[in-house]
């Protein structure tokens, strides 16, 4: 570093480099990390205790402007990478001297415990490992999102705790994020914990039910997220380690545990976490998040209380007509043939049946009018006791000429998986409106 009258050396490796003028040694990088070195030599003019001007390498006409010196060094010769900026070196760097300090508890490990099993045996997990959040981790992760870390995120329920961003990211790190999940991380938890969601619902039914996070957006391809073939199943990281972080916040902090709160009769797979991406990219319909009102093109999340998916198989119908009666036929089963409007249902339609309605030129609402106009039938036969099954709607209901199976919106679209396959998904809800959950979508803040 430079002013007029005084030239500083410092130098990260070699205390005895350069001799003349003589070189103060950054052992531990203070210097380096706090003046943002990323590349060495970093040449920094400094007036009043601040820098006013800098040049990275060896730039001859640019170290001759800064400081007069210079004429003796080659046209231009680029430098290094700053140690400063060690990918070994830099997590431990950013606790020692980050602006962000934890406030979250340290919890002390011994030596000879292990740090798995003691996560284990504290009831941390979901029944997987989960990574260690050590302060160096924690922090890298924190740089994945430009809001503070005192910043609260939400009121995680059932025990109505308030979360942090830091308390997030902490959970991010066990469930396996990388730093650029954790964005879609804070919105799915800021919209799993709102009243109209109804996480504590979620979690007390008896229902097998859980929360789906469906993304859409160009950032899901930024961070890789798969909305092709097993889009909905293992193998891809952020798909797998962004819904197990949000179901992990739910445990650790909102108290949601099995046997406890959560009174699932049955559970299913997706109580770990279930997330997956449309392929709005080839979606000849759109994204299920312009459906429920986000502008096209808009990083977003929609939140569902779903089951674990259902396939429908239907490899033969080519025009619309026949694929919505095949469609219509395996909805009118959800949950019950005889129990309608109280559930929503997302048809996830791969891009074979998808082609089906796109070769006849339906748009989105003409797929959900078609499949829902075979979907009516009389309350003579879906009240309790018709076809000698005691399950169904009240008596009032048997003069009713026609019933739909969902209420207005309740029947909605999204777009992904594999190209090979004549397949489609169906993901049931939990109980809807008032009482039950209501879908939630939010733009991804970060």
């Amino acid at each position: 570093m430079a002013n007029a009258t005084e030239l500083t050396v410092f130098t990260q490796d070699n205390p005895d480099f350069p001799a003349n003028p003589e070189a103060h040694h950054d052992a531990d990088l203070a210097i380096s990390w706090h003046h943002d070195i990323e590349t060495v030599p970093t040449l920094m003019r400094v007036v009043d205790g601040k820098a006013v001007d800098r040049t990275v390498g060896w730039h001859r006409d640019e170290w001759e402007r800064i400081t007069g010196l210079g004429s003796e060094l080659p046209p231009m010769r680029p430098g290094c990478g700053s140690m400063s900026v060690d990918p070994d070196l830099v997590d431990e760097l950013r606790v020692r001297f980050g602006a962000t300090t934890l406030s979250s508890r340290r919890v002390e490990v011994a030596d000879a415990e292990d740090d798995m099993e003691m996560m284990f045996n504290r009831g941390w997990t979901d029944g997987l490992p989960v990574i260690p959040p050590t302060e160096e981790r924690v922090m890298r992760m924190l740089t994945g999102t430009s809001r503070e870390s005192t910043e609260i995120v939400a009121t995680v329920p059932p025990d109505l705790i308030d979360i942090t961003v830091e308390k997030v990211a902490v959970s991010a790190v066990m469930a396996g994020c990388l730093p650029e999940y954790l964005p879609w991380v804070i919105t799915a938890i800021e919209g799993a914990c709102t009243d109209e969601f109804n996480m504590h619902g979620l979690l007390a039914t008896t229902m097998p039910v859980g929360p789906v996070i469906i993304c859409s957006g160009p950032g899901t391809r930024a961070i890789g997220m798969n909305s092709g073939g097993n889009a909905l199943g293992q193998g891809n990281r952020a798909n797998s380690t962004i819904g197990r972080a949000l179901q992990l916040v739910i445990r650790n902090f909102g108290g949601g545990r099995p046997g406890e709160v959560d009174r699932s009769t049955h559970g299913a797979p997706g109580k770990l976490g279930f997330c997956f991406a449309e392929n709005d990219v080839d979606s000849p319909y759109g994204t299920l998040s312009a459906q429920l009102g986000v502008d096209p093109g808009v990083d977003a999340i929609t939140l569902f209380a779903g089951e674990g998916p259902r396939c429908v198989v239907d490899q033969l119908s080519r025009e619309p007509d026949s694929l919505a009666r095949s469609l219509a036929a395996n909805l009118q089963v959800l949950h019950h043939p005889k129990l309608v409007m109280a559930f929503d249902a997302i048809v996830v339609m791969g891009p074979e049946h998808a082609r089906v309605f796109d070769d006849a030129g339906w748009n989105r609402e003409q797929i959900i009018a078609g499949i829902n106009a075979h979907l009516n039938r009389p309350g003579s036969d879906i009240i309790r006791g018709a076809g000698g099954i005691a399950e169904g709607l009240p008596e009032e209901f048997a003069e009713v000429p026609s019933v739909p199976k969902f209420r207005d919106g309740g029947l909605m679209l999204a777009y992904a998986g594999g190209g090979a396959g004549l397949f489609s998904e169906i993901i049931g809800g939990w109980v809807n409106g008032a009482v039950g959950s209501q879908p939630m979508c939010r733009a991804v803040t970060y």
